[in-house]
């Protein structure tokens, strides 16, 4: 049976654009109220009105997630706005286009503090409002990637930052499932968002159409998991299955990756 959303009330970091702004309004939709975290107030402002428009309630709060301080004041702020948290969707992150021997340290330590520090801090401040929420629904949620599950050219330390988000999930997932709360990992392709120019680098541009999607497709499949909670979502069916391949075909995988580098430098 599905869970009823209305009035229920999810923080979505990185909610200024993107995924994180897409899944804001497609919860709205579906009524519940919508805390928005992220650096751009401006932007911000512009989702909140999308938010606004579906008659919901839009909470929104400045914040760099790779400041554990700046987070926690964003959940407490979130909070006292709405007396509640039924569900919390770690979504903010960015990329970066380099090889991994090329990617300097400190670029290096940055992604991880955003992707995976980042990650940690906002499921950490969280947790105990989704337990003081009576009723709620308890869901925590993390966008991971599809390169969680493979070392990708090119993005190889980014991978690595959606790998370690994959792991803490599913770590999680075991270790919450006592006290009642849903853990579910994202795991989105290519999109068309505020990412790629992020990432550094017109590489993100050949992706091939197959291994794209619309920041509201995923929006709608992280609303559908809210409703029935499930362990992973794979907004691209076709991509798990490619990947599964890949995990049982080691060497299948590795000539697939090799093609797909070598693409990218003839294409330079």
């Amino acid at each position: 049976m599905a869970r009823d959303l209305h009035d229920k009330v999810i923080l979505i970091t990185g909610g200024s654009s993107g995924i994180g702004a897409a899944t804001a309004e497609r919860c709205a939709a579906a009524g519940m109220h919508v805390s928005l975290v992220a650096r751009r107030a401006d932007k911000l402002a512009e989702a909140a009105q999308r938010v606004d428009a579906h008659g919901r309630r839009a909470h929104t709060c400045t914040a760099d997630v790779a400041d554990e301080r700046q987070v926690r004041d964003a959940v407490e702020q979130c909070w006292h706005t709405f007396g509640r948290l039924d569900a919390v969707f770690a979504n903010a992150g960015y990329g970066l286009f380099s090889t991994v021997l090329e990617t300097p340290d400190d670029r290096a330590r940055a992604l991880f503090d955003v992707n995976y520090f980042g990650t940690c801090y906002t499921l950490q401040a969280a947790f105990p409002k989704l337990l003081q929420t009576d009723g709620g629904l308890r869901h925590l949620l993390v966008c991971s990637s599809a390169a969680s599950e493979v070392g990708v050219p090119m993005l190889g330390v980014y991978s690595a930052t959606k790998a370690a988000q994959d792991a803490i999930a599913g770590a999680m997932r075991a270790e919450l499932v006592d006290q009642g709360v849903s853990v579910t990992s994202v795991h989105p392709i290519g999109t068309k968002t505020a990412f790629v120019e992020a990432a550094g680098g017109t590489g993100m541009d050949n992706t091939p159409e197959l291994m794209q999607q619309s920041a509201e497709h995923v929006a709608k499949c992280v609303v559908k998991a809210l409703k029935r909670p499930r362990p992973e979502v794979w907004p691209s069916g076709l991509t798990r299955l490619a990947l599964a391949a890949g995990t049982a075909c080691p060497r299948l995988s590795a000539w697939v990756m090799r093609r797909h580098y070598r693409k990218l430098k003839a294409d330079k």
